[in-house]
């Protein structure tokens, strides 16, 4: 039985890298060809497939990740339900290009990137408690404080406004610990309600975005700020969400990717990772197996914590400003985002690579259809589309086991 699900994996990695190469070798011709309408279409089509290739490759030839899957497929029907996301996120990528073919340029595809980083290290976050079957509403509060409590200690000293007026100019690690360490303490509060509390997930969470959202509203009414918008933010503070690598490579993808191989080597190869998948799968079965349950619940939500204040740190310092609504919403696209990717709502299913293409979907969907200039409210219709027919296609799986 392992042997053929073993087979099975191996089959689908080789339709990976079948698929992968024919992109690559689109690119190639097109370059060849030189047509000029297509723009970079060619370079992103060869870069693009020389990524899956190695994607594929790394699969094939390294040992079976701890990831559940399900491998009920049994055919062609199977792999385009499972995949048929990405099948109309292809397809949509078609019919923007088409509208305008202007989306084909390496300008678009660095923005796509960079509007992606922030959101895919949040989402990384709320992906882990997901999988331990959990959730954290704060989230996004989280971002918004982590946010204004670095950018009110990193203003320049000449700024009219400056937030704290006698605050010597800090180092901007320390700002930016003095965020982590908050939202630390945010994720330790929700984790010990849920772990030792026994309260519910979405009531805890809740209570403490509604307190964390009061706190960053009189944190910003000090005096002389008065509630204003931060700005005024130092360079070398700003150059952590604005810098580019030789010139052309936004430093925040760089964050993403480090964040991405991180997360990847946790979940697939430690302890730590199997654990959360197991008490994801179940709780019960997970504690009789020796699995501490209540400090595994906690120092999730501490580590997820952590990452939602450095993905607040990166927007506060790539936007050059913050305030108390930022993140507003974050937590609902980072949830949406990771059950897009194939995250299960009932714990103990998921893993990296669905989470980044969850990203990338809203992100493309938002930046696409602003680029053709479609009306923003047809965004959030499809979005909600999207996320209904997720939890469906989920909720259907999973019935089947």
């Amino acid at each position: 039985m392992q042997d053929d699900k073993t087979r099975k994996r191996s089959s689908r990695q080789m339709m990976v890298l079948i698929a992968a190469l024919i992109i690559l070798a689109s690119g190639v011709i097109l370059k060849f060809l030189n047509i000029q309408a297509v723009y970079d279409l060619p370079w992103i089509l060869v870069i693009a497939g020389a990524i899956a290739a190695v994607y594929a490759v790394i699969r094939l030839y390294t040992k079976k990740e701890v990831v559940v899957e399900d491998d009920s497929g049994k055919g062609l029907k199977d792999f385009l339900l499972n995949n048929v996301l990405m099948l109309a996120l292809f397809i949509m990528i078609i019919a923007i290009a088409v509208s305008n073919p202007r989306f084909l340029q390496f300008r678009v595809v660095r923005d796509i990137l960079t509007q992606s980083s922030s959101r895919i290290i949040i989402g990384l976050g709320m992906s882990l408690l997901i999988i331990q079957g959990s959730i954290d509403l704060s989230a996004g509060r989280q971002i918004g404080v982590a946010a204004v409590l670095s950018g009110s200690m990193v203003q320049t000293a000449d700024f009219a406004n400056r937030f704290w007026p006698n605050l010597p100019q800090l180092p901007i690690i320390i700002p930016a610990l003095i965020a982590i360490a908050f939202c630390m303490v945010v994720g330790f509060l929700n984790g010990f309600m849920i772990a030792k509390l026994k309260m519910l997930p979405f009531i805890s969470t809740l209570s403490i975005q509604i307190m964390l959202y009061g706190m960053a509203n009189l944190y910003m009414n000090k005096k002389p700020n008065l509630s204003q918008p931060l700005g005024g933010f130092r360079k070398d503070f700003t150059a952590l969400g604005q810098k580019l690598l030789f010139g052309r490579v936004p430093v925040v993808i760089i964050y993403a990717a480090i964040a991405i191989l991180i997360i990847w080597f946790v979940l697939n190869y430690t302890v730590f990772g199997k654990n959360l998948y197991a008490i994801g799968g179940n709780q019960q079965a997970a504690h009789v197996s020796g699995v501490n349950v209540a400090s595994m619940t906690i120092k999730v939500f501490v580590i997820a914590s952590a990452m939602f204040a450095i993905g607040g740190i990166i927007e506060a310092a790539r936007t050059s400003g913050a305030t108390a609504t930022y993140g507003q919403n974050y937590e609902l696209d980072a949830i949406a985002a990771s059950v897009v990717g194939g995250v299960s709502m009932s714990g103990g299913i998921g893993k990296v690579s669905g989470i980044i293409s969850g990203v990338f979907i809203f992100t493309i969907i938002s930046y696409g259809l602003t680029f053709i200039g479609l009306d923003p409210n047809w965004q959030t219709v499809l979005k909600g589309l999207i996320i209904a027919a997720t939890v469906a296609m989920d909720v259907t799986k999973n019935s089947k086991k």
